[in-house]
C-alpha cells in the first residue's frame, strides 16, 4: 500500500516516522522545507517537493495539519490531493477541525471517487513519539477497516465512532473534558500553595484516589515547578475550543465551564503565553 503523509509538524513528524519504520512505501511533504529536510535526514527518505508529487501514486493520503483552512487548501487546491491522487484513494485527516469541514470534505472526495475519514488524535507529542495515540474516526466503515493497519503504527486505540464528522465531534468532547480537568487541577494546586501545603506530598497521596487523572499524573509536578515548555500549546487549544463553542452554539448546547476556561486561555495568550503548554492554565490564577 503506497501512503503519502502531509504535514510534518509536532505530531506529524513522529507519526510519519512510525510509518517509515513499518516499511510502508511512503512519500512525505511539508510546506516548510526545513522540517522536510530534517525529517528526510533522520529517516533516509527524500521528501516530495509538492503535494501533487507526494500523492500521485498513493492509495492512502494522511494529513496532519493545523486548521480548517489548511485542510481545505491542501485537499481542494488546483494541484491538491483530490485532483492528484488516484481514484478510489482514501484520505485520513488527523487534523483537528470543525465537523462541518469534515462533512464538506467527504462530499468533495466523492466527486473524485475517493473516501475521506476524519480521524483527529489525542495523546499529545509524547503519544505521537511513542506510537500510543488515541484516534476517534468518522466516515465510511469499509474505508475505516482498510486503514486500520496504518493507524496501528502510531496509535494503540482507534475506533470509528460514526459517520462523517463524528471523529471531530468526539475530539470536541475530548477537549471539553481536558479543559475542565485542567482548570480543576490548576485551582487545586493554586489553593494548596496559598494555604501553605506541601503540594508534592498532597499530589502523591490524592493521585491514588478519586481525584486521579492523566493530567494530574503527567502535569501536576511541572505545573508546580512553572514548567510549560512541552505538550500541547495554548494557541492550539484555543483553536480547538473555538470549534467546540461554535458547534455548541449551532446546537443550542450550553458549555459554561468550557467557555470560562477558554477565556482564561485568552488571558494567557495576551500575556505572551500562546506557545506554552495547556497546563499553563494555572498562571491565569496568579494575576
Amino acid at each position: 500500500m503506497n501512503v503519502a503523509f502531509i504535514g510534518l509538524g509536532t505530531m506529524g513528524y513522529p507519526m510519519a516516522g512510525h510509518l517509515c519504520r513499518a516499511g510502508l512505501t511512503l512519500s512525505v511533504f511539508n510546506r516548510s522545507q526545513d522540517k522536510a529536510k530534517r525529517w528526510s535526514e533522520e529517516f533516509g527518505l527524500k521528501a516530495s517537493t509538492s503535494v501533487a508529487e507526494a500523492v500521485s501514486g498513493a492509495a492512502v493520503v494522511v494529513l496532519c495539519l493545523g486548521a480548517d483552512e489548511d485542510v481545505r487548501s491542501v485537499l481542494c487546491g488546483e494541484n491538491g490531493v483530490y485532483a492528484a491522487m488516484p481514484e478510489n484513494g482514501i484520505v485520513i485527516d488527523h487534523s483537528t477541525t470543525s465537523a462541518k469541514l469534515a462533512r464538506d470534505m467527504v462530499e468533495k472526495a466523492s466527486v473524485y471517487g475517493q473516501q475521506f475519514i476524519d480521524a483527529p488524535v489525542s495523546g499529545g507529542q509524547a503519544g505521537a513519539q511513542n506510537g500510543s495515540l488515541t484516534i476517534m474516526a468518522g466516515g465510511n466503515e469499509e474505508a475505516f477497516t482498510k486503514i486500520v493497519p496504518i493507524l496501528a503504527t502510531y496509535a494503540t486505540r482507534y475506533q470509528r465512532v460514526g459517520p462523517a464528522g463524528s471523529g471531530q465531534l468526539a475530539k470536541m468532547v475530548n477537549q471539553i473534558c481536558i479543559a475542565g480537568l485542567l482548570q480543576g487541577l490548576a485551582e487545586g494546586l493554586h489553593f494548596g500553595e496559598q494555604v501553605g501545603l506541601d503540594m508534592s506530598a498532597v499530589i502523591d497521596v490524592i493521585s491514588g484516589g478519586a481525584a486521579q487523572s492523566w493530567q494530574m499524573d503527567n502535569r501536576a509536578e511541572t505545573m508546580l515547578a512553572n514548567e510549560f515548555d512541552f505538550g500541547f500549546a495554548v494557541d492550539w487549544m484555543r483553536k480547538d475550543l473555538s470549534y467546540v463553542l461554535d458547534e455548541a452554539r449551532q446546537n443550542n448546547v450550553t458549555l459554561p465551564v468550557t467557555a470560562l476556561v477558554d477565556q482564561f486561555y485568552a488571558q494567557i495568550q495576551r500575556r505572551g503565553g500562546g506557545r506554552k503548554d495547556t497546563s499553563s492554565l494555572v498562571l491565569a490564577l496568579k494575576d
